[in-house]
């Protein structure tokens, strides 16, 4: 049985998970859940897994979504896996950038320099 994705597209690129958000406002408490439970529902799947999440499509994110995002590198951590992001907007960046979670997540201009540091 398939599982429909309702916030994610994804696909395999190599051995890498590379994860597109459909919303371009990711601040709803119902959304973020959703987007949550989907990227938790993959890095589940995965026996030590690689994802790349691409913010191109992503104009707003709340700090609730970004609570969500730590949650994910730690269990991607847990199974000796790998997070990286790309695409991610000045404005968005700022906010990581200020919360100093540039620090924490490797975050790349675009999907192929992402892809490349994999």
């Amino acid at each position: 049985m398939t599982e429909v994705q309702k916030r994610l597209k994804y696909h395999e690129q190599a051995d890498v998970m590379v994860v597109e958000f459909k919303d371009s406002k990711i601040l709803d408490e119902t959304v973020i859940q959703e987007v949550g439970n989907e990227l938790f529902g993959l890095v589940d799947k995965q026996f030590r897994p690689k994802m790349l999440l691409d913010f191109t499509n992503v104009d707003y994110l709340s700090s609730a979504a970004l609570g969500k995002l730590i949650t994910l590198h730690k269990r991607v951590r847990e199974k000796k896996g790998q997070l990286r992001f790309c695409a991610i907007k000045p404005k968005i960046y700022d906010v990581f950038r200020i919360t100093k979670l540039d620090k924490i997540f490797e975050i790349h201009e675009n999907q192929e320099k992402a892809l490349a540091d994999f």
